[in-house]
């Protein structure tokens, strides 16, 4: 079983990688950008869950 946490890590790093191969021509701009999107997915999920605990209590 997996968490919540490991299922957006998941989702992150697969959309990233595809984001990255589908918007960059070079090699190191994908990984750059991948790990960008990375980041940004993460962070987001991250602040959003800060948000909601805010919101709660």
């Amino acid at each position: 079983m997996h968490s919540h946490f490991s299922a957006v890590l998941l989702f992150a790093l697969f959309t990233s990688v595809v984001f990255g191969i589908t918007q960059r021509s070079e090699p190191k701009m994908m990984i750059r950008f991948g790990a960008f999107c990375f980041v940004l997915f993460v962070g987001g999920v991250v602040l959003a869950s800060w948000l909601m605990f805010a919101i709660k209590h």
